[in-house]
């Protein structure tokens, strides 16, 4: 994303590093991404899922209900670690849907690019310990992983997602879950659970820099990454059980109900309509039986998997208080986009890749080991209201998700309605540990977020103003925010490419395209984009561009790849047969 009235340079006052703005100590840091989580997913914006120790941030800290990330995991992640757009990072999509006539452009390399910083590289750079757990999806070379990028210690799965109780893909564009350890291939233990492994790997590898006085005495910086709640959905049955039946009455309802808790929290204004559902969805009540029983529970394990990551969330926390920790460590919390919308069951093929995986369809034992599961678009729109669409999409459902910072010096029990972005997190840390933004070479890539610490202590009424236009694109799919109008287009299979004009304050739903009775405003922000999009780099999609087209070309290609010894020899094969069975035909036939 990238503010379009000004694009100069972050920069913050520079300190001795020995104290913070609240007069302590420099604070540690820890930041929690949960993967594609809507708004209303987590309980402190009205989820349903018991999640007391993202409540108890929420209670303590700040909430920010008008934060906005990109539709897709892996530009996400790299805006939040840089502030920097997703076009100038090098990771302006994800690899599974890009495009052959993008591959390699410039902001397209699918790695971060020179020049590149993260947080973890300012951090390190100012005394800080730096660790990482988790989904990275941004590179598997040496170069590319954390341990490259700034992270002292690191034990991150490079793909979109992976089986959350066992190392295997959940998808055939990999061939494993490539899961590394610093910057080598690694083993998961017999007794993997996701979100207790990432937990259990930042406390080991904090408590293992603490057995010499120089170490201990530095802050740390901790990024946890959790695969919850991408596909597949997995969870320990005790947390799953917690919510059976609460999803019987379908999406239809929960997505009513959702929309009603908004109004009353306060998320949106009250009687703001609540837009349709996409097109070409499933009637809950016209599902049978089975079909309903099998989706109302796949929605319990989605609830459970929130509640389970939760529990290991407090486990650190716990940790931490009992170290003396606690008290002095910020926390960042928030979704890399808005729920996921495949529907696992209902892919094309999948049922041989169910056999070949060894994954089971049974509904008692949903959910856990052996289970492959996602809750589909239907409840993912469910999931996204009040708002539109769901994840991939630039509509809210799938890029307006929550947004809490907790920790000492921030104000408690606030909520700010101030837009927010993704690539704001950077310099508001940075902001924070009063650490220079100002990039020391003409190489390195300026941060186009801004801090939100302005905001936050009541300082600023706004992070961005009224009149100024911020974009953000990621596969053909764009947003442009300004004031109170929305710019959108989204490509098939749940767009049109049509523009369409929203006003986002009164009508955030988008159920009211304004591009026809508002020619003027919508035009204007055409060209606002047009001026984002050349500032960045971001390109226009080849014609007829497609999404899951595009995943199933490059899913082919992967194959390939990965197995082209076995599809060589299957060939061989073919061509030794094939004679032979010609000429026994032929015999046959004279």
């Amino acid at each position: 994303m990238l503010l379009l009235s000004s694009l100069a340079t972050v920069s913050f006052a520079a300190t001795e590093n020995t104290e913070s703005v609240t007069g302590k100590s420099q604070p540690n840091i820890v930041v929690i991404v949960v993967d594609d989580a809507g708004l209303m997913d987590f309980a402190p914006f009205g989820g349903e899922a018991n999640m007391p120790s993202i409540q108890q941030l929420a209670d303590q800290g700040t909430r920010f209900s008008e934060y906005r990330t990109s539709p897709l995991c892996s530009p996400s992640r790299a805006m939040l670690l840089t502030g920097i757009d997703n076009h100038r990072t090098g990771i302006a999509t994800i690899p599974e849907v890009l495009p052959r006539e993008h591959k390699n452009a410039p902001g397209y390399s699918m790695h971060l690019e020179p020049g590149v910083k993260t947080i973890a590289d300012r951090l390190r750079d100012n005394g800080y310990r730096t660790y990482m757990t988790g989904k990275w999806h941004l590179g598997s070379r040496v170069e590319d992983l954390p341990v490259s990028h700034g992270f002292d210690r690191s034990f991150a799965l490079d793909a979109s997602g992976a089986d959350n109780w066992e190392q295997k893909s959940y998808m055939p564009y990999y061939d494993t879950a490539p899961w590394f350890e610093d910057d080598k291939p690694a083993t998961l233990p017999e007794d993997f659970y996701s979100s207790a492994f990432i937990v259990d790997k930042m406390i080991d590898y904090i408590a293992a820099d603490e057995v010499t006085t120089e170490r201990q005495e530095q802050p740390f910086f901790a990024y946890m990454a959790f695969q919850a709640i991408h596909i597949p959905i997995q969870a320990p049955r005790e947390f799953t059980e917690n919510y059976e039946g609460l999803y019987d009455q379908g999406w239809h309802v929960l997505r009513e109900k959702r929309w009603q808790k908004a109004q009353a929290l306060g998320l949106i204004p009250q009687g703001a309509p609540l837009g349709d559902m996409p097109n070409n969805l499933r009637d809950w009540n016209v599902l049978s039986n089975d079909e309903r029983r099998y989706y109302s529970k796949a929605m319990a394990v989605n609830a459970g998997m929130l509640e389970a990551m939760d529990h290991h969330i407090g486990r650190l926390m716990e940790w931490l208080d009992k170290q003396g920790k606690l008290e002095n460590t910020l926390f960042v919390v928030t979704s890399d986009n808005g729920p996921e919308f495949n529907d696992i069951v209902n892919t094309p093929g999948i049922g041989l890749w169910y056999a070949i995986s060894g994954y089971n369809r049974d509904i008692d034992s949903m959910g856990e080991k052996g289970s492959l599961v996602s809750i589909g678009p239907e409840w993912a729109a469910a999931a996204a209201s009040p708002n539109s669409k769901f994840k991939f999409y630039s509509n809210d459902g799938g890029i307006r998700v929550p947004l809490i910072i907790s920790g000492p010096g921030i104000p408690q029990g606030k909520t700010q309605s101030s837009l927010s972005l993704v690539t704001d997190i950077t310099p508001t840390l940075l902001d924070y540990l009063d650490i220079s933004a100002t990039p020391l070479s003409q190489e390195e890539v300026a941060i186009t977020g801004r801090s939100l610490l302005p905001v936050i202590q009541d300082e600023a009424k706004y992070t961005y103003g009224p009149d100024e236009a911020v974009g953000l694109e990621v596969a053909g799919n764009i947003a442009l925010f300004k004031g109170q109008y929305k710019l959108t287009r989204n490509l098939p299979p749940y767009g049109d490419g049509n523009w369409q004009l929203f006003d986002i304050h009164a009508d955030p739903g988008e159920s009211n395209n304004l591009a026809s009775t508002e020619p003027m405003i919508l035009n204007a922000l055409k060209e606002d984009y047009k001026t984002y999009a050349t500032s960045v780099g971001a390109l226009e999609m080849p014609e007829n561009y497609h999404s899951v087209d595009q995943i199933m070309i490059n899913t082919y290609i992967k194959l390939a790849q990965n197995h082209w010894v076995l599809l060589l020899v299957g060939a061989s094969g073919v061509l030794i047969l094939l004679p032979l069975l010609l000429i026994r035909r032929r015999n046959k036939v004279n």
